[in-house]
């Protein structure tokens, strides 16, 4: 079948390569739950909860020292909600470092980009926020920036962090000492390719235009744009910290945009099992679009695809896999909640 939107349908292009050296509350949403039993592994499961919490105060600390109030204040009070207003997983800086971690990488070597990746991360939630995007009034049950701060503060607010991400990377990595600075070229290569006009942007393109209204091909499209690009972008980036080979940074890439893929088509049937409860998409969702039981075979094909590309690192790096391979599972069975504004990671009643 001849696909709508056949400039993203190319091979993926290859990460840039340079050349080798010479304060209110409010209500959190309620718990939800998957239509599908998830069983226990046999072996022992990794901690990922306590690796989680292991940084997760390192990151909040690194987050807030970076994102300072100062001239002009409507700005940088904006961007500071955006990024620490609370409620958030760090799944992208999570990922970035363990799978520094993964080749043999320092996590101080992944630790500037990482909390760069989460500025990233947020400035794109701003955005897509926005009354001209999805229209959202609240993330992660607080109030949105625009909805808190004005349209035109959350814009700049949003333009900002882009920069200061990049910024945050320069200054901050250990480079030469840890990390070559053609590394980290690399690595502010590959952010700007997952955010630009092929990547996060033309995921919300295609989604403001309905395409997940359409067949199976264009919804994977769009979930592989929208939301694939930030998770592929984070392992990538934590692979080149870490000295990967191409090798093992394309297996990084695919592991990466599989693992947001389907955490998003995980959300997409919690919701819709729930009722729409929390909704945040524009369009429709993946089950709307192609029905409950294709989306839940999805959710399995893509977690067998995800631990697949993980296979590969298993007999040259043993455990170290595990973080990567648990973020899976997780992405799955939602097996605790994780409030960086809190800074805990309880059970979740919604755990199978």
């Amino acid at each position: 079948m001849a696909s709508a939107f056949p400039f993203l349908l190319l091979p993926n292009v290859p990460s840039p390569k340079m050349p080798p050296p010479s304060s209110l509350q409010f209500p959190k949403p309620r718990p939800l739950s998957l239509p599908f039993r998830c069983f226990a592994a046999a072996a022992p499961a990794f901690d990922l909860r306590g690796y989680w919490m292991s940084l997760i105060s390192e990151i909040e600390a690194d987050l807030d020292s970076a994102v300072p109030i100062r001239y002009p204040e409507s700005v940088h009070k904006a961007m500071r909600h955006s990024v620490l207003s609370g409620g958030g997983k760090r799944a992208p800086p999570i990922m970035c470092i363990a799978a520094c971690e993964l080749v043999g990488g320092h996590r101080s070597a992944a630790f500037p980009a990482a909390c760069a990746l989460e500025m990233i991360h947020a400035a794109s939630l701003v955005h897509d926020d926005l009354p001209c995007m999805d229209a959202a009034p609240l993330r992660r049950g607080r109030p949105s920036t625009h909805a808190l701060f004005g349209v035109d503060m959350a814009v700049l607010a949003g333009d900002a962090l882009f920069p200061l991400a990049y910024q945050h990377i320069v200054a901050r990595t250990p480079s030469p000492d840890l990390v070559s600075h053609v590394a980290v070229l690399r690595v502010l290569a590959e952010i700007a390719r997952a955010v630009g006009s092929t990547g996060m942007a033309a995921g919300q393109f295609l989604d403001l235009s309905c395409a997940s209204c359409g067949g199976e091909e264009e919804v994977v499209i769009v979930l592989e744009k929208k939301f694939g690009e930030m998770a592929e972008c984070s392992a990538v980036c934590g692979g080149l910290l870490g000295s990967a080979s191409d090798e093992e940074l394309e297996a990084l890439r695919r592991y990466g945009r599989t693992m947001g893929v389907l955490y998003q088509l995980v959300d997409d049937v919690l919701m819709e099992s729930n009722g729409g409860a929390g909704k945040m998409r524009s369009n429709a969702s993946v089950v709307t679009a192609l029905g409950m039981e294709r989306a839940l075979k999805m959710v399995e094909e893509f977690k067998t695809k995800a631990k697949q590309e993980l296979e590969r690192f298993g007999d040259k790096y043993g455990d170290k896999v595990q973080p990567l391979s648990s973020f899976v599972d997780y992405a799955v069975e939602r097996g605790f909640l994780v409030d960086s504004s809190a800074n805990v990671a309880v059970n979740s009643k919604a755990s199978c």
